[in-house]
């Protein structure tokens, strides 16, 4: 979850700058997204209860890299995914909308789906769709408030301007959903 979450972060804070569009991630956003990431990891991962085969499992083997092979791999490219979906996101956005119309959109599309990641990321055997329909205290706690910190700063005025955003449309934030969603 660290790696793939931080994918699309450290790539959207360069990239766009040197394609020689308008920066999309500040501090401000940076700090932002930490406050979900930190949460996921210290509260919602570590509240999970052992899934039901995990004494049928065969343990690691004691010379495997902790991290590597498939599980590397496999972050990284989920990791890209989302940061190809937020960057194609906040090309469109630049396109068709204000920035910080756009910015908004893009950084929708990052919230969301860094929140479906930590879903994602619950179970090695559990899908997608059948984590987000169980899910502990924490978990839900972390979800909510990151959605309604989403929320609150894209339409409240204060907090909008403070991150550089413009309120999003009801069908833009759908589509950031939507986009989030299918990426994860």
């Amino acid at each position: 979850y660290i790696l793939s979450v931080h994918v699309p972060i450290a790539g959207m804070a360069m990239l766009p700058i040197f394609f020689g569009l308008p920066a999309m991630l500040f501090p401000m956003h940076i700090a932002f997204l930490e406050l979900i990431i930190d949460p996921a990891c210290s509260l919602a991962f570590e509240n999970e209860t052992a899934e039901d085969d995990i004494m049928q499992r065969p343990p690691r083997h004691t010379h495997a890299a902790l991290f590597g092979g498939a599980t590397l791999w496999f972050s990284l490219l989920q990791g890209l995914g989302v940061f190809l979906a937020v960057m194609g996101a906040y090309i469109w956005g630049i396109r068709h909308l204000a920035d910080s119309e756009a910015r908004a959109f893009a950084f929708a599309v990052l919230v969301i789906a860094d929140v479906l990641l930590i879903f994602s990321y619950r179970s090695r055997r559990q899908r997608l769709l059948a984590s987000l329909r169980s899910m502990n205290a924490m978990l839900a706690a972390v979800a909510g408030g990151t959605l309604a910190l989403l929320l609150l700063v894209l339409y409240v005025p204060w907090f909008a301007g403070m991150l550089r955003f413009t309120p999003l449309s009801a069908l833009h934030l759908a589509a950031a959903a939507g986009i989030a969603f299918i990426v994860v």
